[in-house]
């Protein structure tokens, strides 16, 4: 009998994977664990054994626990055979799948036992490698890597070599895949890191997924765009890791970018002689619009080297006293200088041979498409009195929306009106904020035909006022800035309609400046406020800065701008300009009278509006103020080199952001 009972135990030691019992108490713990266990684990019978506690739930895996520990609630409700996946953690650190099936018996003493079995299945977990839902037939691209301020990937499936178009390392050869894997933003363009290294730090400390489209930069130098989607998760080792999902949208890009290009061509040919299409990113130029000119319809389309063709043109057909500021205004387009902020399209005019041989005077300009890409389009001006006579009322529409064009193209957009009805065939994104919408959803518009009235009712403006612009071919609105906070005036001037009632309506939009139109009767313009956050923290009404004759009242106001439009209590504020004194009677009468100094010298300066109190709390309206800390957050490429890193250096309190903007420089 005892030597059967020795083999019972040699069974149960040796033979049964992982065999181990439960007893099913409070606290659980393990009242036997086989030598196979041991072996499987690497700790011995007396670490998984312990005393008064679950010494054997301790290995489970930290993002198992859940699991495991429902698992043994289960057990507990009855007899019954239950099993169970999870992680255990071995000695040596390494992960270990595995498949728990415990069999529950009561003893006669009413507790409840637990015979477990465990099944070794790291090998099959391994080759899914969480990876079912994406495996390497499905048109995905998908990518590991590590949270690191320089991150580094640590699995790409084959899908995403082939996005990235990876070669194949040969022996002497740069290993590209080696390399992109140890900083994964080799693959992001230099413009886009930025963005991307906010993506990054915004998931790793929100613990969301973020979803959008970017840029990738192949290995061929080629560019690829995708849609996809990082989130942050534990892996098996349980090192927190960034995983991405990516999918290849580059053709369906490029059609859409067609697509919208050919409606936006049809807009301008009818403004516009002459059309190019300048790609910074490959250094080419096309001439998409010729008017049959018979020095350019043979070109048509056909991609050439940029500068070599530019200056092949200049030389051939413009004037020699015109050549040189035709060349510096081409040359600081190509060096990105010729935009700049707040200001309209530039423009050159010039004297050059027209295609019957005449000197002509010719107007051009370049209107940006997205980042690479502008349309270079030009036309010959009319002689000395057709130009006298543009600028009375009785000249045509067309030749007003010419010259308009050239002197204004704030924004353009093209209707196809019939009765009461619009089909919108192209608008650029501020023309689509004109009207209240968004890009995604100006898109399906454009393929049916929607009621005027619904077409403008999340416009600021009224519908009777859209009925006249239509009708008279003319008309203003005003509108607010919503990044200024500024009512403004805009005109806007359309083609005219024809006969049959069924045509394209073209409609040009510009703001008038300062002083070329009154303001509607008792509307005053509000003043543009700014503040100055990177260094020393100041603000300004206009031109002029605020003299703040209390300096608890400035810091207050430095501490509103600081919190970005967030509430703060009156205990709050306190904390922070009394740093060493406690909330009390004293500190709150205090800080009353520095809010009231801080009130009236806002209204002093006509922007009271700037800040809003409610129960006592007040914070900053950002809507109402123009701000280089929220200029550099919102991620736009014109302000990314804002901050040099100091940050409200007049204040101790500010280290904390200064600190938060520090970091996301470095990521």
């Amino acid at each position: 009998m005892k030597m059967k009972l020795n083999q019972m135990e040699d069974i149960l030691n040796q033979n049964i994977s992982g065999y181990h019992q439960y007893m099913l108490t409070d606290p659980v713990r393990l009242t036997y664990a086989s030598r196979n266990l041991c072996e499987m684990l690497g700790f011995t019978e007396k670490d998984l054994l312990g005393e008064g506690a679950d010494s054997y739930g301790a290995r489970v895996h930290p993002a198992d626990q859940g699991i495991y520990l429902r698992f043994l609630e289960d057990l507990k409700e009855k007899e019954q055979t239950l099993g169970t996946e999870y992680r255990l953690l071995k000695k040596d650190g390494s992960v270990l799948h595995v498949r728990d099936t415990v069999t529950v018996t009561r003893q006669e003493d009413g507790v409840l036992l637990g015979d477990s079995v465990l099944a070794d299945i790291t090998h099959i977990k391994n080759e899914n490698n969480n990876l079912r839902f994406l495996n390497e037939t499905i048109p995905c691209g998908f990518l590991k890597y590590t949270c690191e301020k320089q991150p580094k990937v640590t699995y790409l499936n084959r899908q995403m070599m082939e996005i990235l178009r990876f070669p194949r390392a040969r022996d002497g050869e740069l290993d590209y895949l080696e390399l992109f894997k140890a900083n994964i933003f080799l693959m992001i363009p230099m413009e886009e890191r930025r963005r991307f290294a906010l993506y990054l730090n915004r998931v790793y400390t929100a613990g969301t997924p973020i979803a959008g489209e970017m840029t990738l930069l192949r290995c061929d130098g080629t560019r690829a765009s995708i849609f996809g989607w990082v989130t942050k998760c534990v892996n098996e080792q349980g090192i927190e890791e960034f995983q991405s999902v990516c999918m290849d949208i580059t053709e369906r890009r490029l059609k859409r970018r067609e697509s919208e290009t050919q409606r936006y061509l049809k807009a301008l040919m009818d403004v516009y002689e002459k059309i190019f299409e300048y790609d910074l990113g490959t250094n080419t130029v096309k001439c998409l619009y010729s008017n049959n000119s018979p020095m350019f319809k043979w070109l048509e389309n056909i991609p050439m080297q940029m500068e070599d063709a530019t200056e092949k043109w200049i030389a051939a057909t413009v004037i020699a006293d015109d050549r040189e500021s035709v060349r510096g205004y081409f040359r600081d387009f190509s060096q990105r200088r010729l935009y700049k902020k707040g200001e309209k399209p530039p423009q050159i005019t010039y004297r050059a041979q027209s295609s019957d041989g005449k000197i002509k005077l010719y107007t051009g300009i370049f209107l940006k498409m997205d980042s690479p890409v502008s349309l270079y389009c030009c036309r010959c001006v009319p002689d000395e009195e057709e130009t006298e006579s543009l600028r009375t009322e009785n000249v045509s529409l067309k030749e007003k929306l010419q010259e308009l064009v050239m002197r204004f193209t704030d924004g353009i957009a093209a209707f196809e009106v019939t009765d009461k009805s619009v089909t919108p065939l192209y608008a650029s994104d501020n023309v689509c904020e004109f009207f209240g919408l968004t890009r995604e959803e100006w898109m399906p518009l454009m393929k049916k035909s929607t009621p005027l009235k619904d077409f403008v009712s999340r416009s600021e403006v009224a519908y009777e006022d859209f009925v006249s612009l239509l009708r008279d071919g003319e008309a203003e609105f005003l509108y607010l800035d919503l990044k200024s906070g500024i009512k403004r005036r805009i005109k806007a001037i359309c083609s005219p309609k024809y006969p049959s009632g069924l045509t394209p309506r073209y409609v040009m939009l510009y703001n008038i400046e300062e002083g070329e139109a009154k303001e509607p009767r008792g509307f005053a313009k509000a003043p543009v406020v700014r503040i100055r956050t990177f260094g020393y923290f100041d603000v300004f009404v206009g031109q002029k800065p605020i003299a703040f004759r209390n300096k608890k009242s400035k810091e207050l106001f430095a501490l509103l701008a600081d919190r970005r439009g967030g509430y703060i209590s009156s205990e709050e504020a306190i904390s922070f300009l009394w740093e060493a004194e406690p909330v009390s009677p004293v500190t709150l009468a205090r800080y009353r009278k520095v809010a009231l100094r801080l009130k009236n010298i806002l209204e002093e300066y006509g922007i009271s509006e700037v800040v809003e109190t409610v129960d006592g709390k007040r914070r900053i309206v950002p809507e109402k103020v123009q701000c280089d800390l929220y200029d550099y957050l919102s991620g736009k490429e014109e302000y990314a080199q804002l901050f040099k890193g100091s940050y409200l250096t007049n204040y101790s309190w500010g280290e904390n952001t200064l600190a938060e903007l520090t970091r996301e420089i470095l990521y």
